[in-house]
């Protein structure tokens, strides 16, 4: 029994673990790398964004975080639940916006969409099928991107390791698009569903699967968007070059588990960026984290403040019913 708590404390501690690690390796290596930068440098570079490419990069992660509350609706539908579109919109938004920040997003993710869900009904069981179908839903849209990138400009991972073959990049990008297709085979077989204990994993009917295929990669452009919309004219290597590079980047981070991607981000831009200016890259990268977590952050916190007082009201209402009734 002791072994067996010594495996759950093990197992509680890893991922922190992980986390401090990638941040500190992160942090380290960006250190070498912005030495030879002056702060004047990223200023000069903040000030050159003209206003059009600045509100271009804020249209981009306002279409991020709208096909983000898509994942949720989406997993809703196949949950067969109607809750309105404002609720989930302010849910996804603000799920996102702090496990973005926050970091560990399926923990911290799961917390605010049980916290909201359960409030319309949804039981422990359809919050965890509805957090997984969404992570789902993120990971179908990362496999479709990178798979097109991969066979459009395969080179790309030469950016990173120039001893990656162009037919294997091509061969993987093709590898990834086959998957997605036996996935949307298999729903089109609707195969037997996986079952673990009481979790019950369903293939997605049809219309739902389109509906990840049509929203999946939605976010991703948005995203991605940001940052190629801040960067300047100069060097840049084109949208799908530095979309691929997002992809790279933003699943490094995920995976770190670094709250916002802390170092993680800017270490793989500015190695899969040689060509342009470094100064101009950290600056596009601000106004990303500005844009996609910062602000979002800041106004995540208010719907959770309003949303607690709400909540706060409702059972102070229902506490004076009961009251009455005695």
């Amino acid at each position: 029994m002791n072994l067996n708590g010594r495996g759950m404390k093990l197992k509680d501690y890893i991922w922190p673990i992980v986390g401090i690690g990638a941040v500190t390796v992160s942090v380290w290596l960006l250190y070498r790398e912005l030495r030879s930068i002056s702060l004047d440098d990223v200023v000069h570079s903040l000030e050159a964004i003209s206003l059009r490419h600045w509100l271009l990069a804020g249209g981009s992660a306002i279409l991020s975080y709208i096909a983000l509350a898509g994942y949720d609706r989406i997993a809703l539908a196949h949950l067969r639940k109607r809750i309105s579109w404002l609720f989930i919109s302010l849910t996804s938004f603000t799920t996102y916006a702090l496990s973005h920040n926050i970091g560990f997003a399926m923990l911290s993710g799961a917390v605010v969409r049980y916290r909201a869900y359960s409030s319309r009904g949804l039981t422990g069981s359809e919050v965890a099928l509805l957090i997984a179908l969404c992570s789902f839903t993120f990971i179908l849209g990362s496999v479709i991107l990178t798979g097109a990138v991969l066979i459009i400009e395969p080179h790309i991972l030469q950016r990173f390791n120039d001893e990656i073959s162009i037919g294997f990049a091509t061969g993987l990008g093709a590898l990834m698009i086959l998957l997605v297709l036996l996935y949307v085979f298999g729903s089109w077989l609707q195969l037997r569903p996986l079952e673990i204990g009481k979790f019950r994993l369903e293939y997605p009917r049809l219309k739902i699967v389109w509906q990840q295929l049509l929203i999946a990669p939605v976010e991703l452009i948005g995203a991605a968007g940001i940052i190629y919309f801040a960067l300047p004219e100069a060097g840049n290597p084109g949208y799908l070059i530095v979309l691929g590079i997002f992809l790279v980047s933003f699943s490094a981070a995920l995976l770190s588990h670094a709250p916002g991607g802390l170092g993680v981000l800017e270490i793989v831009f500015l190695t899969g960026l040689p060509e342009m200016n470094r100064a101009d890259v950290l600056a596009a990268l601000i106004v990303f984290r500005l844009f996609y977590l910062l602000i979002p952050f800041a106004l995540s916190l208010i719907v959770v403040l309003i949303f607690e007082k709400s909540q706060f009201s409702l059972r102070w209402r229902e506490k004076d019913k009961t009251t009455i009734g005695e």
